[in-house]
């Protein structure tokens, strides 16, 4: 069970089917979803629809509406900081300027081969070479990313479409595992054991005291 604005439902069943995953909606289970839902869905009204025969209940008048780790101050200061930020405008997307990313990633990556193709391995065509096709590849990761959010097109599916063009073709991995890793950062971000981002505890390092005394 979770909480969205102050309503319980019943997703035991649905998590298996949920499209952006079991895990990211499991990690909310018996507590409020209510920030994690407004900023994972775009197409609130679509999503709805889907909660009607989820919904098993609501909270006491009496229940608060956040976790008691959680400041009631802060939460209501970011709610009030996000209406802002929609309200002028600010999330909506700049379609040239991807336009003009996505050419240029595919201008920097054919740079790349043809300069070595040639002018031959050389060392000065070869770190020029490197210099297009690392610039290319790191540009887009950060491209593919804002994909992942769907944060360029309005439908979901033509941003789950590019990038599959960006990650899988360009860049050789998938855009199902990367999805599926960080939609449970960004909605558990540095919880341990929730945000995967924090696995490579204990194998690589551990911060602070909790993580040092567990190890």
């Amino acid at each position: 069970w979770l909480v969205i604005d102050r309503k319980v439902y019943d997703v035991t069943e649905f998590a298996k089917r949920h499209p952006g995953g079991s895990r990211v909606i499991r990690h909310y289970a018996g507590q409020d979803a209510t920030d994690a839902f407004v900023a994972f869905h775009s197409n609130k009204a679509l999503v709805r629809k889907y909660l009607k025969p989820l919904l098993i209940g609501e909270l006491a008048p009496d229940q608060p509406s956040f976790e008691s780790n959680k400041k009631k101050s802060l939460l209501e200061d970011f709610r009030e900081l996000r209406g802002t930020v929609e309200k002028m405008g600010l999330l909506r997307p700049n379609r040239l300027f991807f336009f003009l990313i996505f050419l240029h990633l595919l201008v920097l990556d054919a740079a790349s081969w043809l300069v070595v193709w040639y002018f031959g391995i050389s060392l000065v065509p070869f770190l020029v070479g490197i210099t297009f096709f690392t610039t290319a590849q790191i540009q887009m990761g950060f491209f593919q990313h804002d994909l992942g959010h769907c944060s360029v097109f309005k439908k979901p599916k033509w941003n789950h479409l590019l990038q599959i063009v960006v990650i899988n073709i360009l860049k050789g991995l998938p855009a199902s595992w990367w999805n599926h890793l960080h939609n449970q950062h960004h909605a558990k971000p540095n919880c341990f054991r929730k945000d995967p981002d924090l696995n490579m505890h204990p194998l690589l390092f551990s911060l602070g005291r909790p993580l040092s005394t567990e190890v």
